[in-house]
């Protein structure tokens, strides 16, 4: 089975990366310079626009983890949420002028920033300011470093870790008596097993019990399975653990009630608002933050949590890890100050907060691990010891192209919930559109 190792950091990048313990006091960083700091010993105040890419961040996580602890190690830094249009996206935002200084993305965003002329390698500055990147977990160090063209450099640093689990709507399963699910890690088999008893329409609402994510990104992540060569762009997705995953995919179409008409992919809504999915493998990020304000608006839902399945020469992990990353846009006039916002953030003391409230630290500190959710009242007495149980694992190593052709997964999926088509025949179709389209995009990069 195809899973992918982490990489090894070179000597050479480790030499000028080492921190002593008298100056990092548990921040990763030595005591930080001010570039404007007059003569007068007061810095100058300094706004660093923070940018959210797409991906979670609710404002309350973004005052707790970014805005307040900046504001109490830096009183001159004030970090401003950068909140453009509905629909306005990166590219956009950059056209009209508003140029943040953090930018707040998923590790695969470095590719949109490269085009946009917005990476900025962060090397210079982790030297400068003594940053220990050993202190971060391996698999997401190695993940973030394989973006980099030496396999060694860091274009981003990660906010957090972010593990899958199985979330499951208590609920639905006490409404058909249909035992939860164990505290032991199933397989997918085993998962769709118990989402068959409970895949029901009662009364006029189609009830489903189980989605693999919403997407074929997810499923595929539990083998690590890139789209393309990382070196050669050729497609890789006709292979046993493709054809392995298309199959499981299969089963769970077929599962009378799951296609509905059009319908065949269930998204958080599902889960969240609709209420009808009873069991969901998501991000921790995805949704605890989404379930805690339910619980504070007074519509709470009865859910806990289990390992999330896996297929059987995996089990004991998760899936790839989803980084949630923070790079320093290359147009940015305050880099040095938008580095030390960003040390700050792994320190120690930040990522305790960041535990406390329901995000997985990104540094390498079980104690810190165990502390997951303590101040989220929404997560008191659920089942925390199952976050621990199926770890995530090192992303595959990807290539600049790869979320140009995922469109073609998605096709593909589609043509087997909707149109019949069998597995050979949709990897084989995914293989050559995949080729084309890779053809295509380096013929006009060519140009």
């Amino acid at each position: 089975m195809r899973m992918s190792k982490p990489s090894i950091i070179t000597s050479v990048f480790l030499s000028f990366l080492l921190v002593t313990a008298a100056c990092s006091q548990g921040t990763g960083t030595k005591p930080v310079e001010n570039n404007e700091q007059g003569k007068a010993g007061d810095p100058e105040p300094v706004t660093l626009k923070f940018y959210v890419n797409g991906i979670n961040l609710s404002g309350t996580e973004f005052r707790l983890m970014v805005e307040e602890p900046t504001k109490k190690k830096y009183p001159h830094i004030t970090v401003e949420r950068i909140v453009p249009p509905q629909g306005t996206g990166l590219p956009e935002l950059i056209a009209s002028g508003e140029i943040p200084d953090i930018i707040y993305a998923s590790v695969g965003t470095y590719y949109q920033l490269r085009d946009l002329n917005l990476d900025y390698l962060l090397d210079d500055l982790i030297a400068k300011y003594d940053f220990d990147v050993n202190r971060i977990k391996p698999h997401i160090l190695a993940s973030i470093t394989d973006y980099s063209d030496n396999g060694t450099s860091l274009h981003a640093l990660p906010f957090n870790d972010n593990d899958t689990i199985l979330y499951y709507n208590k609920d639905i399963f006490d409404k058909f008596g249909v035992p939860y699910p164990p505290d032991e890690q199933l397989t997918w088999e085993e998962a769709l097993e118990l989402g068959r008893q409970l895949t029901r329409n009662d009364n006029g609402v189609q009830y489903i019990g189980l989605e693999v994510a919403s997407g074929p990104a997810h499923l595929q992540s539990s083998l690590a399975l890139g789209t393309l060569d990382p070196d050669t762009g050729q497609a890789v997705v006709n292979t046993p653990e493709w054809k392995e995953v298309f199959e499981f995919q299969q089963k769970v179409f077929e599962v009378p009630g799951t296609v509905q008409g059009e319908t065949y992919l269930y998204n958080k809504d599902a889960f969240i608002t609709d209420r009808i999915l009873a069991m969901r493998p998501s991000y921790i990020a995805n949704m605890v933050g989404t379930l805690e304000e339910l619980r504070q608006a007074g519509d709470p839902i009865n859910w806990d949590i289990a390992p999330v399945p896996n297929f059987p020469d995996a089990l004991g992990t998760s899936k790839e890890v989803n980084i949630h990353s923070l790079y320093i846009s290359s147009q940015s006039k305050h880099k040095d100050e938008a580095f030390q916002v960003i040390a700050n953030i792994l320190s120690d003391e930040v990522q305790t907060i960041l535990s406390r409230n329901g995000r997985l630290p990104s540094i390498a500190n079980d104690e810190i691990d165990r502390q997951f959710g303590a101040d989220v009242p929404d997560l008191q007495g659920k089942k925390i010891d199952n976050l621990f149980k199926a770890r995530g694992v090192q992303l595959h190593k990807p290539h600049e192209y790869e979320s140009k052709v995922a469109k073609f997964v998605t096709e593909a999926y589609r043509s087997l919930a909707l149109d019949g088509v069998d597995v050979n025949t949709a990897l084989r179709t995914l293989e050559e559109n995949i080729n084309a389209e890779v053809a295509r995009l380096k013929a006009t990069s060519n140009k």
